[in-house]
């Protein structure tokens, strides 16, 4: 005898009705992970066989099972792959940026300072990075992608393999503005992120920020957004630099 273990009984058996499928469901969520695995390894030592589904997407790629996973090959039992459909690699096949060297980073998180500090961390990374977000921080993200990371190219890629399916390409800030343009976003988004430049190694920023605005003309904050993006650091970062620069108490006049 088997079992089902999925996200949502109601989502899975859509499917199974669909294909004439007659077979028992348990809920398999993020909310009894711990319970719910004990009670699959019970099923497994009966001499049971238990199938792991989501959703949508793959089983542990953003989604529950991790523990269950662990948990069984700990005890001894085997756990037997079946692929199918992923957002991750099919956003990345379809999105014409390289995909010989890639990183994954889950759902970016949902509070801004988190955030930009994730994309900072990115920053230089010279694989291409793919991410899940949520429709309705969608725009926020895409503004901070193009804060932190320039206008490096990206694909955003909604609703894969389903009826509305769309891929955008271009700069974080030009999907934004298409974006803005519309009544709703709606959909599973996957953002695909072109990647970065090798960090440069510069010995003193702050003179490299002063050689750009002598010999190239720069204003201050164009040096800075060109030194920050060679070394692969937050503007933030270099700006601060180039603020103590010009901060010894010494030089202010005092009345």
């Amino acid at each position: 005898m088997g079992v089902i273990a999925c996200e949502d009984t109601r989502e899975t058996h859509k499917l199974l009705e669909h294909y004439g499928i007659r077979k028992p469901l348990i809920s398999y969520h993020e909310h009894n992970e711990e319970t719910r695995t004990a009670d699959i390894l019970r099923r497994l030592q009966a001499g049971e066989s238990v199938a792991l589904l989501s959703d949508a997407g793959t089983p542990l790629i953003s989604d529950p099972g991790y523990r269950v996973v662990t948990a069984s090959i700990n005890a001894g039992f085997a756990v037997v792959p079946v692929p199918g459909a992923s957002a991750l690699l099919s956003a990345l096949a379809a999105s014409g940026l390289p995909a010989s060297e890639f990183r994954f980073i889950g759902f970016l998180p949902s509070k801004a300072a988190a955030r930009r500090r994730i994309l900072e961390g990115i920053a230089s990374d010279p694989a291409t990075v793919v991410a899940y977000e949520s429709p309705h921080r969608l725009l926020q993200t895409l503004r901070d992608i193009s804060d932190v990371l320039g206008d490096r190219p990206i694909v955003l890629a909604r609703e894969i393999t389903k009826l509305y399916e769309e891929f955008l390409r271009g700069s974080a800030a030009s999907i934004a503005e298409e974006l803005a343009r519309r009544n709703a976003i709606k959909g599973e988004i996957t953002l695909v992120i072109g990647p970065g430049e090798e960090a440069v190694h510069i010995d003193d920023p702050r003179a490299e920020i002063s050689r750009l605005e002598k010999e190239q003309g720069l204003s201050r904050m164009e040096a800075i957004k060109t030194v920050a993006k060679l070394m692969g650091l937050p503007k933030r970062e270099i700006y601060r630099l180039s603020a103590e620069q010009g901060s010894n108490p010494r030089d202010k006049r005092r009345d």
